[in-house]
């Protein structure tokens, strides 16, 4: 499950360049996809599904539990669904989540209303790290049971009750916490109702949503969720978009390179994933999208962008929760760009792979840009175009796929001396990362 530790070394800035090139699969579809046709009937087919190490951990994970995953070929997969609460594991065995908290609480939020689960639960040591206290309250309400008590991270110990029943959730920014309650709602007696507070990615409820007798989504003044338990779902049949999160670092670097331009073919465009383009064309940013077409509920189309002149990055709150995993990127662009660049509403930051806030504030640190942060925001006293050719960059083992990539971006625009211990974490997410900025010109090598 896991890829050799290497280094990577990164000392000579990117020339301009003028591409077309493809992206990862989208990872939170992808993870989603093969949860939802385990405990789907008969059988469900994914294409073009992500083959990354938080994927793999998912497909893994589906097989401990007794459900058939057959590869057909590259990126297409078979699962055999074994329907609602019938997924099974000898007692006290171990699930291991990896690095992926999406296959964590996702998952945790299936095995919760799923009779008959006592088992042990763990990840990697970044995700053994993350707090899982709001999960596990809301599973607590569903009658699950976590041991030892008063403990929020792994490794932990989960004890589904024999019966649930469902329960009305105020949904905030998580779109991972919100999966998890309509995935514990769907195996719980009577309705499961989520009242989405704040608008978060609504991959689950897409594809659920053919499935009318078991979701139905109301939208008044608030979007309402309503999980009818019980009923059991169709097969699904997806083929998996661009990641969005994934092209984004495609898109900043193409941004701040001068004279550059890039199309990204085939890339989600959900309305709930693109907060940090349409916070960037607010910024003068050139970025289009095209060709748009819908296919599994799902919005996707093509993403060309050029060499711009950004003015500083204004983010209210209101962006972060369709712009979570890439604010780190964002970071980088803010430091590369003349003024102040304020963020708000981004204490959640502090809680991902590692606290992205201070290990960014770090990063940028090491070439000169101040910041400031308070628990909920953060100014980057941006400098426009930097010459850190006599600069290094130093990135100890975070196990944060995404500090990984920012850091690589910030070197390739800057010309900062670069050193990523165990760069590997990046296949987590983006296993073609490295090869598409070799296509783009970057220079590196990398080190066991």
């Amino acid at each position: 499950m896991t890829k050799s530790s290497f280094n990577l070394i990164l000392k000579k800035k990117i020339s301009p360049f003028n591409k077309t090139i493809e992206v990862d699969p989208d990872k939170s579809i992808s993870i989603r996809s093969i949860l939802i046709g385990s405990i789907s009937l008969n059988i469900s087919t994914v294409k073009n599904v992500l083959e990354s190490l938080d994927v793999k951990s998912a497909i893994l994970s589906c097989k401990k539990l007794g459900v058939k995953i057959k590869k057909i070929k590259s990126r297409e997969y078979k699962i055999y669904g074994k329907g609602l609460g019938s997924l099974f594991i000898k007692k006290n065995s171990l699930l291991n989540f990896g690095n992926s908290g999406t296959l964590a609480r996702l998952l945790i939020g299936i095995l919760s209303t799923t009779p008959n689960i006592a088992v042990n639960l763990k990840g990697d040591h970044s995700l053994n790290k993350r707090s899982m206290k709001k999960l596990i309250y809301l599973m607590s309400k569903f009658g699950t049971a976590f041991h030892p008590k008063n403990k929020f991270n792994f490794p932990l110990k989960m004890i589904s009750p024999e019966i649930s029943s469902g329960i009305k959730y105020h949904a905030g920014v998580s779109a991972q916490l919100k999966s998890a309650v309509i995935l514990a709602g769907l195996n719980s007696y009577g309705k499961t109702e989520i009242i989405e507070d704040k608008k978060s990615r609504d991959h689950t409820e897409n594809i659920l949503i053919n499935n009318k007798k078991v979701i139905k989504i109301k939208k008044k003044n608030k979007k309402i969720i309503e999980i009818s338990g019980k009923k059991q779902l169709k097969p699904i049949h997806m083929e998996v978009p661009g990641d969005p999160s994934s092209a984004a670092f495609f898109i900043a670097l193409t941004l701040l390179n001068k004279s550059s331009k890039i199309r990204i073919k085939n890339v989600g465009i959900n309305p709930t994933r693109i907060g940090f383009y349409n916070l960037l064309k607010s910024q003068k940013a050139n970025i289009k999208f095209s060709n748009l077409k819908k296919i599994n509920n799902e919005i996707r189309g093509d993403i060309t962008a050029a060499s711009s002149k950004l003015k500083p990055i204004k983010a209210s709150k209101k962006y972060y929760v369709n712009a979570t995993d890439e604010y780190p990127i964002l970071f980088v662009i803010a430091a590369l760009t003349n003024g102040i660049s304020i963020f708000k509403g981004i204490s959640d930051l502090a809680n991902k792979e590692s606290n992205r806030i201070k290990e960014m504030q770090k990063v940028l640190r090491q070439i000169g840009v101040r910041s400031s942060s308070s628990k909920n925001d953060l100014k980057i006293y941006g400098k426009g175009s930097i010459d850190a050719s006599k600069k290094n960059i130093n990135i100890p083992n975070l196990g944060d796929h995404r500090i990984c990539m920012s850091s690589f971006i910030l070197a390739s625009i800057t010309g900062a001396r670069l050193k990523i211990n165990n760069f590997e974490t990046v296949y987590t997410s983006s296993p073609s990362f490295l090869k598409t900025m070799k296509l783009l010109g970057a220079k590196f090598e990398t080190k066991k």
